[in-house]
C-alpha cells in the first residue's frame, strides 16, 4: 500500500510538471518594456490604471505587435481582448504564422457585432483570414459563411473577454470565454511557414491585450 501511494504521488507530480512545462505565460507588459514587441503599422502603449495590458493604437491599415523571443507553431493560444462597441471601428485578435509584415494568418473579433440585432451582423462576430491572399472581403464574397461565424453567448463588447485558439496542422478551432463548443471551426488556408505570432488590430481599430498563454 505504501509503495502504491508513493507511485501515485510521483505520477501526480510528473503530470503537474509536464503541464507546467507545456504551458508558457507571456507577460506582454514586460515584453513591451523590454522592447521585445515589434510594432508594424501601429504604436504600442501600456493600458489601464493597473498598467497590466498593452494597447495598439488605431491607424488606417491593419497592424501587428510581433512578439520577439517567442516561437509557436501548433497548439493553443489563450489571451484576453478588449475592443469597443464602435461599428466598423473595432477589430481585434491574434496573428500567427507571420511570414512578413503583410503575410500571416489571423483570428479576430468584431465586438460591435456582439450586440447586433440584424441576423447578418450576428453571423460576423469572429473571423479567420490569411493575408494578403484571403482577406475577409474575398472570403465573404466567394466562400460565404465559412470563415466567419456568430458566438452563441456573445461577450459584452465593452468588457474584457477571453479567447482560446486551437491551431492544428490543417484546421483551427476558436473558443470564447467559458463556452465548451467552438464558435468557429475552419480549415487553414496556409501551411505553417513561420513560428512568429503577435497581437493584431484591423483597419481604423485600436485594441487592448493581456494575459497571453501559449500551450
Amino acid at each position: 500500500m505504501v509503495i502504491q501511494k508513493k507511485v501515485g504521488f510521483i505520477s501526480v507530480l510528473f503530470i503537474i510538471s509536464m503541464h507546467s512545462w507545456c504551458q508558457q505565460q507571456i507577460n506582454l507588459v514586460d515584453k513591451f518594456q523590454n522592447q521585445k514587441i515589434k510594432a508594424v503599422n501601429r504604436s504600442i502603449t501600456l493600458y489601464g490604471d493597473q498598467r497590466d495590458a498593452i494597447e495598439l493604437n488605431a491607424e488606417n491599415s491593419s497592424g501587428i505587435g510581433i512578439i520577439e523571443d517567442l516561437e509557436f507553431e501548433k497548439g493553443i493560444i489563450e489571451i484576453e481582448l478588449l475592443g469597443e462597441n464602435n461599428p466598423g471601428k473595432s477589430f481585434i485578435g491574434i496573428a500567427f504564422n507571420i511570414q512578413n509584415n503583410d503575410t500571416y494568418e489571423a483570428v479576430y473579433f468584431r465586438p460591435f457585432n456582439f450586440v447586433a440585432e440584424e441576423q447578418i451582423r450576428k453571423e460576423h462576430m469572429v473571423q479567420y483570414i490569411y493575408h494578403p491572399e484571403f482577406t475577409w472581403r474575398k472570403l465573404r464574397s466567394e466562400r460565404t459563411g465559412i470563415f466567419e461565424k456568430g458566438i452563441r453567448i456573445p461577450p459584452d463588447p465593452e468588457d474584457w473577454f477571453k479567447v482560446s485558439i486551437h491551431i492544428k496542422e490543417n484546421n483551427i478551432e476558436v473558443y470564447v470565454n467559458d463556452l465548451s463548443e467552438p464558435s468557429l471551426i475552419v480549415d487553414r488556408l496556409s501551411s505553417t511557414k513561420s513560428k512568429k505570432i503577435g497581437v493584431w488590430s484591423g483597419y481604423g481599430s485600436s485594441g487592448r491585450f493581456k494575459n497571453l498563454i501559449i500551450k
